[in-house]
């Protein structure tokens, strides 16, 4: 069945306990957002359903070697990794007809990456330290021997969106298992065929014990709100939107869980005066329209210098023109659909908006002709608008980029930083220091100066203000995963 969303052998597994199973609540159908067409259906589990996943996972915490053989977590990673290599091709073509992504995404971050990253992960957890010696010392007179420990959390609810959802399922499973924890998944339910398949990996081609991986798939949102409010979970990984984030933490305060938050953008790429216009605008064409502008970290907000602001409109507009629209089966396309009718009337509702507040659209604006069927939108530049417009403060999630003029460096921060998040950012420039002195000023987790890239495994993603909490990817996710516990005790 794995890589095979078309319904012919029924609908794909559950993971819980170790087992492959349909679950209790029958299915429900996943569909290609390039069509509109039905491609199979996934297990839709129930509360029973999910309940009994978290209580595996809490058994196979409290109850087996896992936690303290990192060993054999690191065997299992590296399974898992070669694994998922053997079945590249079966899972390439299953992502493009799931995610609607474009097929060079394919070789980047929504399946290879994360992939390769696994054996970072798996590195890391082979040469940590889990255990530091502080030396000797006599606090309060007491001569003492002291150690810090680093522990696993426990048992780790993810809840993952549909964007890109092998990077965010590995880059969850990766760091939590590498740490030792258990962990119970509850993926999106626009993507639960690429989840389903990772279950099916884990329990037919790895040594992972049962228990210690558990996929639920269900169109049932309450199902994320149960994982996140469930006594026996210690730790709570949640990406997606900032309203549901709220909600993630607030469910897992009843319990006092440790709680990761990787939420919403709306980042600012900075055009300097001294850039070259053409390639900045080009760049920030491709990045806005890549998977249809269904990212978190994606800059959808343009600063450019105001003097020249008529010349990058056109600059922009004629990029996002020459991108256009395309099967993302094909080598060629960037700006694939989006992921679904519910999610195309969204960035619609945005577009109408920016017609209300006094925008105009330079490029795009609607739905590609020729494409009736499907979930499809034109990449757009809006225009006209200024940094307090709702569809320049707001996530849209769409292949939709906001041009806002600046009046300088100073203006130009000012800019970027007025907004409630601060997850990633650019800027370009042609004096490197001038341009890494904005970067330094912005108040983000990532930024990209001159299209330097910052994605890979050992650097921590996440984000300032309301973009979230904690850090996911680099040695800083791992160490989200863990406790720490100090140890004392009296020389011999």
């Amino acid at each position: 069945m794995l890589g095979r969303p078309d319904g012919a052998r029924g609908p794909s597994p559950l993971l819980v306990d170790g087992r492959l199973t349909a679950g209790s609540g029958g299915a429900f159908p996943t569909v290609n957002p390039a069509t509109g067409q039905t491609l199979g259906e996934a297990a839709d589990a129930t509360a029973a359903d999910m309940d009994e996943a978290i209580a595996a996972a809490r058994r196979a915490f409290d109850a087996t070697s896992w936690p303290a053989d990192p060993a054999l977590r690191v065997r299992c990673l590296r399974q898992l990794r070669q694994a998922l290599r053997r079945h590249a091709d079966e899972l390439r073509e299953l992502t493009i007809a799931e995610v609607g992504a474009p097929r060079f995404l394919t070789f980047g971050a929504q399946l290879d990456a994360p992939v390769n990253d696994l054996g970072w992960f798996a590195d890391l957890a082979e040469s940590y330290a889990w255990e530091r010696d502080l030396g000797r010392a006599e606090p309060m007179g007491v001569p003492s021997l002291r150690r810090v420990r680093r522990e696993p959390v426990g048992v780790v609810g993810a809840i993952t969106p549909w964007n890109f959802p092998h990077q965010i399922n590995l880059a969850k499973l990766g760091p939590a298992l590498a740490a030792g924890n258990t962990v119970v998944l509850k993926p999106a339910p626009d993507t639960p065929w690429c989840a389903a398949a990772l279950g099916e990996l884990i329990a037919e081609e790895t040594d992972i014990p049962p228990g210690v991986v558990n996929i639920v798939t269900s169109a049932d949102h309450r199902l994320g709100a149960q994982l996140a409010g469930d006594p026996r979970v210690d730790a709570v990984s949640f990406t997606g939107s900032t309203a549901t984030g709220r909600e993630v933490m607030a469910a897992a305060a009843r319990n006092l869980a440790k709680v990761f938050l990787e939420l919403g953008g709306k980042s600012a790429f900075i055009v300097l005066d001294d850039a070259d216009l053409r390639s900045a605008c080009s760049y920030a064409a491709f990045a806005a329209a890549a998977h249809a502008g269904q990212g978190c970290a994606i800059t959808t907000r343009l600063l450019v210098p105001r003097e020249r602001y008529d010349e990058a409109v056109h600059l922009t507009a004629k990029a996002l023109t020459g991108i256009g629209v395309g099967d993302p089966r094909d080598d060629g396309t960037v700006c694939g659909p989006v992921i679904s009718a519910r999610q195309r009337a969204r960035v619609e509702g945005y577009l109408e908006l920016a017609v209300r507040e006094g925008g105009s659209f330079a490029c795009g604006g609607g739905r590609p002709a020729g494409r009736e069927n499907g979930f499809w939108i034109e990449p757009t530049l809006v225009t006209g608008l200024t940094n307090d417009c709702r569809t320049a403060r707001e996530e849209i999630f769409g292949p939709v980029l906001v041009i806002l003029p600046h009046d300088g460096d100073d203006d130009a921060v000012r800019l970027a930083n007025d907004s409630p998040y601060g997850l990633s950012g650019a800027v370009h420039g042609g004096d490197a220091e001038r341009a890494r002195a904005v970067a330094r000023r912005l108040r983000t987790g990532t930024v990209s100066v001159n299209g330097g890239v910052w994605y890979a495994a050992d650097v921590p993603f996440g984000g300032y203000k309301q973009s979230g909490i904690g850090r996911e990817m680099g040695v800083a996710g791992f160490e989200e995963y863990l406790e720490t516990k100090a140890i004392a005790e009296s020389p011999s």
